[in-house]
């Protein structure tokens, strides 16, 4: 069953942007919208689910379009990647001098 809360957000949000394109195209640039609404629709469920708050912060917004820009993005933890001098890439490890 879909949250009446989520839809009436999501509406709202989904029609802003439709509205103002211009506002959407520096959002999310060259990325297909209906990729960028589906993961918002998901991220809107999955609070409500977590925090029972609907609302799509900030943060989060920055996540989903950075996840739908460079999806093969390596999410390991900071501390694991930097190493001392040594970082780990995709690809490879550099050192840091």
């Amino acid at each position: 069953m879909k949250n009446i809360d989520c839809e009436i957000y999501l509406s709202q949000l989904i029609s802003f942007f439709e509205k103002n394109p211009n506002d959407l195209m520096l959002l999310i640039g060259d990325l297909q919208k209906e990729d960028f609404y589906n993961k918002i629709r998901e991220q809107c469920y999955k609070n409500e689910k977590e925090t029972d708050d609907h609302i799509i912060s900030k943060q989060q917004m920055i996540d989903i379009i950075i996840d739908l820009k460079i999806p093969e993005l390596n999410r390991e933890d900071p501390e694991l990647v930097i190493d001392g001098l040594v970082q780990k890439t995709k690809w490879g490890e550099i050192i840091l001098n």
